[in-house]
């Protein structure tokens, strides 16, 4: 017998309004109030959302349970945590310098979100300095009530600019006098442009967006837009195999992907060995579907606010 399986039948057999007598009579019996029926509504929303979570956790444990390669050491794909990232992109960052070591504590976030969702924000509670950069205003206004602590004593600075090739420079690159240890990228439509500018930069791990519609092997890059925005479809972006090329030709190299298929992560290839991480390092090896119906926080909700 299998809990998960019994519980969710369960939960769904509780799914049904049920009257005194149980029959389809009793459930639209019209002495019900409009409240009465906006709780049960609103019951009924509730437990199905906890279904659809139920379900996304069993179906990504199963995905790991059902494959050796996951719980090999050397993979990262199936890493457990998440504090503050979208993904387990936590996990993996953890377990990736835990191989490779630090130098800096420093890193770098283009598009940091909120500032209580992305990849840097537990890396800055453990201690370490950076930079955010993101140019919504939404999300600005949120960084700077959430994040007031760090951004006062200087361990945190914010940058409120769309990151382009054409001010990337001046924004950003030249502002930078350290060698950060990690730089995160996800801007949707031209991540893999804004990431070509920053390999000058040679930090030990970056974590890159990808699009996961596109086959392992096909290299596929949108054209460059100044003002190119995601528009909820398909094309955005750079395919993992793309990605691939464009690090190995900067002396990086492929080590895993998150596993609903969203970031990829790559090692500066003087840190990098077959020893530590799983080979061949190569988009048909390290390459995941998008499972991004699946997403979500595992658990309890994120704490927005820092200490």
């Amino acid at each position: 017998m299998n809990p998960l399986k019994e519980s969710l039948k369960s939960m769904l057999f509780r799914l049904l309004p049920r009257g005194e007598d149980k029959t389809i009579d009793s459930t639209l019996d019209h002495k019900r109030t409009a409240s009465e029926l906006d709780r049960n509504f609103s019951e009924i929303a509730k437990r199905i959302e906890l279904l659809t979570k139920l379900h996304a956790s069993y179906f990504i444990d199963s995905i790991v349970l059902s494959d050796e390669k996951y719980r090999s050491d050397k993979c990262l794909t199936a890493s457990r945590g998440q504090v503050y990232s979208q993904n387990n992109e936590d996990g993996i960052i953890s377990k990736i310098f835990q191989k490779i070591g630090v130098a800096s504590n420093t890193f770098i976030e283009i598009a940091a979100g909120d500032g209580i969702e992305n990849t840097t924000r537990l890396l800055l509670d453990q201690g370490w300095t950076g930079i955010w950069v993101e140019g919504g205003k939404k999300e600005v206004e949120s960084i700077k009530h959430v994040a007031q602590g760090p951004l006062n004593d200087g361990r945190l600075q914010l940058i409120s600019e769309m990151i382009t090739l054409e001010n990337i420079d001046n924004v950003l690159i030249n502002k930078i006098g350290f060698e950060p240890d990690y730089i995160s990228v996800d801007i949707d439509y031209n991540t893999s442009h804004i990431w070509r500018k920053l390999f000058r930069l040679r930090p030990r791990l970056f974590c890159v967006e990808y699009n996961a519609h596109y086959p392992p092997s096909v290299s596929y890059e949108v054209s460059y837009r100044p003002d190119g925005v995601w528009e909820g479809t398909n094309r955005f972006g750079a395919s993992l195999k793309a990605l691939e090329l464009m690090a190995r030709e900067q002396d990086y190299n492929l080590v895993g992907c998150d596993i609903f298929g969203v970031n990829a992560f790559f090692v500066r290839a003087d840190l990098c060995s077959e020893e530590l991480f799983l080979a061949p390092f190569t988009s048909e090896q390290h390459y995941e579907p998008p499972r991004f119906s699946s997403v979500q926080m595992r658990g309890h909700s994120r704490h927005p606010n820092f200490e």
